[in-house]
């Protein structure tokens, strides 16, 4: 029987910021833990810090073996992809101070690696994470998106236990 494998997944906000925890025992997914943290303080640098202190928390208590974190998707708003930038800054400083290694997907891979798409609706993404946990998806959608990078982890690291670790399409950070 093979041990269980823990992760966190995150899916860093400005304004909110999605985690799920999902474990992998004998190939079977479960749901652990999922949320939101949505501070509702003004200043940046107090949501950042908030932020830092949920991802501290979770790793205490979780101990996961890895985070899954989604990547910043720079579209043409620059002010919105720096501030995005900064929260999963937050995220990883976290990470580093846990030493837990951290490896991050694109928007596009989590949803095709689930739904078959890389264009996927989230309905689409949320219904299928669902599917794979055995659980009705009643979180937030930032939650979802979150246990979805989880997932997509999960599934490429079992790939690449199996076949060639070169071919993890994700960027390790």
């Amino acid at each position: 029987m093979s041990a269980d494998r823990v992760v966190l997944g995150i899916d860093p906000g400005s304004r909110c910021m999605g985690f799920g925890l999902v474990r992998e025992r004998s190939g079977c997914l479960s749901l652990v833990e999922a949320g939101v943290v949505r501070p509702k303080e003004e200043w940046a640098s107090v949501r950042l810090g908030l932020m830092f202190e949920q991802v501290r928390l979770l790793l205490d208590k979780h101990q996961p073996e890895v985070v899954a974190v989604e990547q910043v998707f720079a579209g043409p708003n620059q002010a919105s992809a720096l501030k995005l930038g900064q929260a999963r800054g937050a995220v990883l400083a976290a990470c580093g101070v846990h030493k837990v290694q951290v490896f991050g997907y694109a928007p596009t891979m989590v949803k095709k690696s689930l739904v078959g798409a890389g264009r996927a609706e989230k309905t689409q993404v949320s219904f299928m994470v669902g599917q794979l946990l055995g659980v009705r998806p009643d979180w937030a959608e930032d939650a979802g998106d979150a246990l979805a990078v989880a997932i997509c982890h999960l599934n490429h690291a079992r790939f690449a236990r199996n076949f060639d670790p070169a071919s993890l399409p994700a960027v390790r950070i």
